[in-house]
């Protein structure tokens, strides 16, 4: 009995000593005076990103390999993954969120969803793209384009499309394509660049009139340029490192640009408060690599044509940067203060309503 009652108190110990080194497990308290804090022996992060699946993978491989910090992550539309963040709210399952336009961290930030930090990697980004709240770190900017299907278009024998008003020409019927932008950050983007251009009372206008020329709209902002890349559509409206992402594979998209005005995004990452403690140093620890020339060198390495917002990083053959495009100036802080009623309008007045 007394062996019996010894081995059971030796497997209790061995169950306790592998809990208290576990990835989730409690930490040491840290010295006292001038000693060194203990290293974190945690070598995980759980990731929401917004970044497409082919695409967030080498990001996070490459920072595996740079670390020995493996990210456990789950791929989301913009829109879902504000949504999941606020709903775990009292709860987190993630500590970070990646990717997606700051309209929807700026959201997450007035619903008191984020946890403040700036990368100390920011010192080359301009001034412009930075938060001035320090809640999230911008990773990337890319503008809202119409990506076209060369072949679609040399087969019509039609031009490339340089304006918003040019969408609704009804040689165009059924053959444009966007995301749904109470799910997608991409599609948003749109909607408030058109309400920004046009105005509240013409925006619903024009949006009735350009509905009987689209195909569908998508869970996805990715979605959109993937559907015209295999000639389900003539016409995307999307972002351009999107839309020139399947031209990597040899897919026939060309771009174009709305000379009117176009908006644009600038891509965040961010901590999500409350995010498990023991991943609090390693999330700090990719918002730096995402900031730093070394991971943004990654978007020209990949074929991901994102422009860096590090003005140190390498930029891809063939991308298109936002001087080089006709942009407004874009209000992201608006664009968040309204993003439910905007896109509760636009379910309820365009993409619920029957097409012509």
């Amino acid at each position: 009995m007394k062996k019996s009652k010894r081995l059971i108190s030796l497997m209790l110990a061995a169950v306790m000593a592998l809990a208290l080194t576990a990835c989730g497990g409690p930490k040491e308290p840290a010295p006292e005076g001038d000693d060194a804090a203990p290293e974190n022996t945690c070598k995980e992060l759980t990731v929401y990103t917004a970044f497409p699946e082919s695409e967030v993978i080498n990001y996070f491989n490459a920072f595996e390999k740079e670390t020995g910090i493996k990210i456990n992550y789950i791929r989301l539309s913009a829109g879902e993954m504000l949504t999941r963040v606020e709903v775990e709210k009292e709860n987190p399952q993630a500590t970070l969120m990646v990717g997606g336009s700051t309209d929807n961290y700026i959201a997450a930030a007035e619903k008191g969803l984020l946890e403040p930090y700036q990368s100390p990697e920011l010192t080359n980004t301009p001034e412009k793209y930075l938060d001035p709240d320090g809640n999230w770190n911008p990773i990337y900017v890319g503008a809202i384009s119409f990506a076209c299907n060369t072949d679609w278009f040399e087969e019509k024998g039609y031009e490339y499309p340089t304006s918003w008003e040019d969408l609704l020409d009804p040689k165009y019927k059924g053959e444009i394509i966007m995301a749904h932008p109470a799910t997608s950050g991409t599609a948003y983007t749109v909607l408030a660049t058109l309400v920004q251009l046009m105005g509240d009372d013409q925006v619903w206008d024009y949006l009735s009139k350009l509905n009987p020329n689209m195909a569908q709209y998508t869970k996805s902002g990715s979605a959109a340029p993937n559907a015209v890349a295999l000639g389900e559509a003539a016409i995307a409206l999307t972002f351009s490192h999107d839309g020139l992402q399947p031209t990597a594979e040899g897919y026939p998209i060309a771009l174009s640009f709305p000379e009117d005005g176009t908006g644009y995004e600038i891509g965040a990452a961010a901590l999500i408060k409350g995010g498990k403690p023991e991943e609090q140093e390693n999330a700090k620890r990719f918002i730096d690599w995402m900031c730093s020339a070394a991971g943004q060198d990654h978007y020209a390495e990949t074929d991901s044509f994102r422009v860096p917002t590090n003005t140190t990083a390498k930029t891809a053959e063939g991308l298109v940067t936002l001087d080089k495009v006709s942009v407004i100036d874009y209000d992201a802080v608006w664009a968040a203060s309204v993003k439910s009623d905007y896109t509760e309008q636009f379910e309820a007045k365009i993409a619920s309503a029957p097409k012509e």
